[in-house]
């Protein structure tokens, strides 16, 4: 399963801004998501959290587990479902 992948320019963001997944992003970037990449399902779940397109969220921690900060709750995402998302770093 891929989650949100994002673009942008500066700290963290992808080279060129190309789009990327959430899981190659720099811990305290914020970025807003662009578009779902997994099932149906799954999509409809990471909505009802709050990881919806065109939703700015900010990455608290990467690594093995995703940290993020979603509508001012901390939720964990796995570094799989990390590699699903796409974001766009906020201006």
């Amino acid at each position: 399963m891929k989650e949100p992948v994002q673009s942008g320019e500066g700290n963290g963001a992808c080279p060129g801004g190309a789009a990327c997944p959430l899981s190659r992003v720099n811990a305290c970037a914020a970025v807003r998501i662009k578009r779902l990449a997994a099932p149906p399902e799954v999509c409809q779940r990471l909505r009802e959290l709050g990881i919806c397109e065109e939703h700015q969220i900010k990455l608290l921690q990467s690594g093995c587990s995703l940290i993020c900060l979603v509508c001012n709750a901390r939720l964990a995402l796995s570094s799989q479902m990390g590699a699903r998302p796409t974001r766009r770093w906020s201006p």
